[in-house]
């Protein structure tokens, strides 16, 4: 199988790595000094498991040197989906299939303003890594995960080869019953702790002492299920539950990637998180103060972030 991951970054340089060690052909496609230190040196996994080394086949950062892949995973951030899909469309063969681990619940809808959706796998991983310097990964916490599936959740072979090939590469991999289900309960954690870490700019433990902000990030949670359940997703208040059980077992340092990028400055996925769920929202004619403020108080800084970088 030809597998290209689209952007090395924490998530695509870390299952990157992982497929690059087995018998399929890998590509990667990355920039700059990442790309350099990946040709010279290979790409470097720093994980609190064990640290490993993987080569790819071919590391690039340009599509018309990549052989006509059979599946391509998406790296890069939410934001970043439609303008990676308009490239890629030039070297998809009708057989292709995208896979896009993002947060967020509208990846594949944003995917396919330019891939046909028959073409469109659903998914999401759990792990903590980033890039810690060029050519290497820091794999931080959490025993990496990776659930994805059809976007209608019917278990094809063309599925269950692509899970194969992830367990190959020793990838704990799962095609759940219902894959909406799953994204929409990892979105409820990551958007609780993402923008209300960007607004306090403080890890969570000390989020968590604040009687305040800690009744904030279950409001938070309980919007986002007021929003899931209008639109039909299968989640209900023991969903809330369990993503402030997450939240109470999380080391306190810790911080959202999120939280980490708007604290530097720089574009974030802070309209995927709060702002998906305050347009959504607006539509359904359903009240969500607490997402709203926090989206409407860190939008001046997501603007200033994105003129910045371009």
């Amino acid at each position: 199988m030809n597998i290209l991951i689209y952007g090395i970054g924490g998530v695509g340089g870390y299952f990157g790595a992982r497929l690059a060690a087995t018998e399929h052909h890998v590509t990667f496609i990355a920039r700059g000094k990442h790309l350099e230190a990946i040709r010279e040196n290979g790409l470097l996994v720093k994980s609190f498991l064990g640290d490993f080394r993987a080569r790819p086949d071919l590391c690039t950062d340009t599509l018309n040197t990549v052989p006509q892949p059979d599946l391509v995973i998406l790296g890069v951030k939410s934001w970043q989906l439609p303008e990676a899909a308009r490239a890629l469309r030039t070297i998809l063969k009708p057989g292709t299939l995208v896979l896009p681990l993002q947060n967020g619940v509208d990846n594949s809808e944003k995917l396919r303003q330019f891939i046909p959706e028959q073409q469109i796998l659903t998914g999401f991983c759990n792990l903590i890594s980033f890039v810690e310097a060029p050519g290497i990964i820091r794999h931080a916490a959490f025993n990496p995960r990776l659930s994805f599936g059809e976007t209608d959740n019917r278990k094809t072979e063309r599925a269950l080869q692509t899970d194969r090939v992830f367990r190959q590469a020793g990838i704990n991999s799962s095609i759940p019953e219902d894959i909406h289900r799953e994204i929409w309960r990892k979105f409820m954690f990551i958007t609780t702790i993402s923008g209300l870490g960007g607004l306090t700019r403080v890890p969570i433990g000390t989020i968590r002492q604040s009687a305040y902000l800690y009744r904030m990030m279950r409001d938070t949670a309980e919007e986002i299920l007021a929003v899931a359940r209008a639109g039909n997703i299968d989640l209900n208040p023991s969903d809330v539950d369990d993503v402030m059980d997450i939240i109470n077992n999380q080391a306190p340092e810790s911080t959202a990637s999120t939280q980490r990028d708007i604290m530097a400055g720089k574009p974030s996925e802070l309209e995927n998180f709060n702002g998906y769920i305050v347009r959504e929202a607006k539509k359904l004619g359903i009240p969500v103060p607490v997402n709203e403020m926090i989206f409407e108080c860190l939008l001046p800084m997501e603007k200033k972030a994105r003129e910045t970088s371009l």
